[in-house]
């Protein structure tokens, strides 16, 4: 598994501990940035990481900035993205149980490193159930495809 990450400027400190929690998971992964003081666009940062999970350079993606809002709006305009805002364990088993999103947002304005990490943990453990749900993300590529 190949994961890339990137943030804007209100996202850095988070960014760095979800890569620290990688490397401890021996997870190989590339840190897309941002390492600025100064305020930087999501979208420079969100976009092209979702570029590269659509075009299969990595398998998954996480995002943050202050909400983890910008990121999920930026990423979801990327065919081929699902990128979910998450900011408790449940949601983010659930997305990748019944939506297999392939990347995640989140704001580090909003939650702390430790829920971070356990919403990161939990994302990774968990397996796409298929079954119906897989007619359902179908159907959102069928209308992505149009």
């Amino acid at each position: 598994m190949k994961i890339v990450l990137a943030s804007d400027h209100g996202g850095v400190n988070l960014r760095q501990e979800i890569a620290g929690l990688l490397q401890e998971m021996n997870i190989e992964y590339d840190d897309m940035g941002c390492d600025c003081e100064g305020s930087v666009d999501y979208p420079d940062y969100g976009i092209p990481a979702a570029e590269k999970v659509a075009a299969g350079d990595y398998d998954l993606g996480i995002l943050i900035c202050g909400t983890g809002i910008g990121m999920t709006i930026s990423a979801n305009k990327v065919k081929g993205i699902r990128c979910a805002l998450v900011h408790d364990v449940f949601s983010a088993k659930m997305t990748k149980a019944h939506n297999n999103a392939n990347v995640i947002a989140m704001g580090e304005r909003v939650i702390g490193s430790g829920l971070a990490k356990e919403i990161v943990k939990a994302w990774l453990e968990t397996e796409f159930e298929g079954g119906r749900h897989e007619n359902r993300i179908g159907k959102i590529t069928e209308y992505e495809n149009k």
